[in-house]
C-alpha cells in the first residue's frame, strides 16, 4: 500500500546537507527530493528511554529537520543497559537536555525542540500539535493511550512500539487518515481496546529488558518514520511486526479496524458536555459492553491456571492461533489450529462453539488477544492465555511434544 509522502520537499539542501546525506541521495525513490523532505520534517519523539532513544539517534542520522523530545525523567545508571543516547556523563541530567546535546553533536542543523514535562490531557493536544509525525517510544499505558487518542483527534499518523524482556511489537497507527487516501483508520484501540488493570503487566524495571532487542525495534521504528516523511515503499499501517527475540522471529500480525470500536464512534456524543468515544482518555474512558453483555476486556487466564483447568476439565476448547510454521516446532496437544488471518476474516470462526469458553493462545499473547477480541465480537466467549505458549512452557514442558512430519523427522 503506497501511502504519498506526508512533507513537502524543503528549500535546497546546503553543501554540507549534501555531503552529510550522500549515501541517501544514491537511494531509488528517496534521493535529494526525500532528502528535502527529511530536512522539512517535524517529528515528535515521545520518551527518550529504550525505544525512543535509537529513534531520535536515527532520525537525526537522517537529517529530519525538527525533532521533538518529551521526556520529564532523569538519566538512571540503570538506564545506560538499553537507552543508548544517553551516556555514563549524563546520569542525574534530564533525559531530554542528554537527548538534544546527542542530536546536537551528530548534527547541529537539526532543530531540538524539548518538552520537558509530562503528558497530560490537559496538555497533549497543545504538544503534538504542529508536528507532522508522532513517534511513541514510552513505557507506560496511560501515555500510550493518550497519545494515541491525541494522534487520533489531530489527524497524526503515529509510529508505536513495545518492548518487555525478549518480545516486542511495533507497527503504524493513523486512526484519522486524510479523506480519500485509501489508508486504513486503524490505531491502537484496534490491536489492545483498552489499557490493562494497574500492577497487571510488569515494568522493565520488575521484568527486565533485552537491551540489545530495544535497538532493533528503534531502528525499524526509525525506518518507519523515514518512510512516511518521504513516502518511500510501504509503511506497517494495518500490519503488526512481532519479534522474538530469544527464538530469532520476526512474525506479521494483520490489524483492522475493530467492529465494536467502530460502531461505537457513530453512536451519538453523550449529553452535558461528555465527549465522543474516540475522543476520551484511557484513564476517563467507560467500559464498552461486549456482545454476551460483558466487559469489552478480554478474559484472561495464566499458563498455570490452564494447567489447572486442563486437569479438571480435559474436553477445555484451546485454539492456537500461530501459523503453521511455528506448529512444526512445538504443538500443544489438543489444540485446534486456527490461524489469526482466519479469525479476523471469520473463515475459521464458524466451528467454534458458542456454549463454553474458547481459550485462544500463541506465542506470547499478542496475537491471541487480538483475536480473541475478535471472537468475542462474532459471540465466541473467547479467553486469551496470557503469555502464550512459552509461558505454558515454562510452567509444564512436559506438556509440549513436537510435531512429527510424513517422514518421521
Amino acid at each position: 500500500m503506497h501511502v504519498p509522502p506526508l512533507v513537502e520537499p524543503g528549500p535546497p539542501l546546503t553543501a554540507a546537507q549534501v555531503a552529510r546525506g550522500s549515501r541517501h541521495l544514491l537511494l531509488p525513490g528517496l534521493g535529494v527530493d526525500g532528502q528535502r523532505r527529511l530536512r522539512n520534517a517535524r517529528v515528535l519523539v515521545v520518551g527518550a528511554g529504550g525505544l525512543g532513544a535509537p529513534v531520535l539517534q536515527y532520525l537525526a542520522a537522517a537529517g529530519v529537520g525538527t525533532i521533538g523530545v518529551v521526556d520529564d525523567d532523569v538519566v538512571d545508571v540503570t538506564n545506560l543497559q538499553r537507552q543508548v543516547v544517553h551516556g555514563t556523563a549524563d546520569v542525574g541530567r534530564p533525559k531530554v537536555e542528554s537527548a538534544r546535546d546527542a542530536i546536537t553533536d551528530l548534527d547541529p542543523d537539526v532543530r531540538v525542540v524539548v518538552h520537558a514535562l509530562r503528558l497530560t490531557e490537559e496538555n497533549v493536544d497543545d504538544v503534538l500539535r504542529g508536528y507532522d509525525l508522532v513517534v511513541d517510544g514510552t513505557d507506560n499505558f496511560p501515555t500510550r493511550y493518550l497519545v494515541n487518542d491525541a494522534c487520533v483527534r489531530l489527524g497524526l499518523p503515529e509510529v508505536w512500539g513495545s518492548v518487555l524482556r525478549y518480545d516486542a511489537q511495533t507497527t503504524v497507527f493513523w486512526g484519522r487518515p486524510p479523506a480519500g487516501s485509501g489508508v486504513p483508520a486503524v490505531q491502537l484501540r484496534d490491536l489492545f481496546p483498552s489499557p490493562p488493570p494497574p500492577d497487571t503487566v510488569p515494568s522493565c524495571a520488575e521484568a527486565g529488558v533485552l537491551g540489545a532487542l530495544c535497538g532493533q525495534v528503534g531502528s525499524v521504528m526509525a525506518t518507519e518514520a523515514v518512510k512516511l516523511v518521504t513516502g518511500l515503499g510501504e509503511p506497517m499501517l494495518g500490519r503488526v511486526l512481532v519479534v522474538d527475540a530469544l527464538r530469532g522471529r520476526w512474525s506479521e500480525v494483520p490489524l483492522v479496524p475493530s467492529p465494536r470500536r467502530v460502531a461505537d464512534e457513530l453512536l451519538p456524543a453523550p449529553v452535558a458536555g461528555g465527549q465522543p468515544p474516540s475522543s476520551r482518555s484511557a484513564s476517563s474512558a467507560p467500559t464498552a459492553r461486549g456482545p454476551r453483555g460483558l466487559d469489552d476486556d478480554v478474559p484472561t487466564v495464566t499458563a498455570a491456571e490452564l494447567v489447572a483447568r486442563l486437569a479438571v476439565d480435559p474436553s477445555t476448547v484451546l485454539v492456537d492461533v500461530r501459523e503453521a510454521a511455528e506448529l512444526e516446532v512445538v504443538a500443544v496437544p489438543g489444540a485446534t489450529h486456527v490461524p489469526l488471518g482466519r479469525v479476523l476474516d471469520g473463515s475459521g470462526v464458524a466451528g467454534l462453539p458458542r456454549d463454553r469458553p474458547v481459550l485462544v493462545v500463541c506465542q506470547v499473547g499478542a496475537r491471541s488477544m487480538v483475536a480473541a477480541r475478535a471472537l468475542r465480537a462474532s459471540g465466541v466467549d473467547a479467553v486469551n492465555v496470557d503469555g502464550g505458549v512459552l509461558a505454558w512452557l515454562a510452567v509444564r514442558p512436559e506438556s509440549f511434544v513436537p510435531v512429527v512430519g510424513a517422514d518421521g523427522t
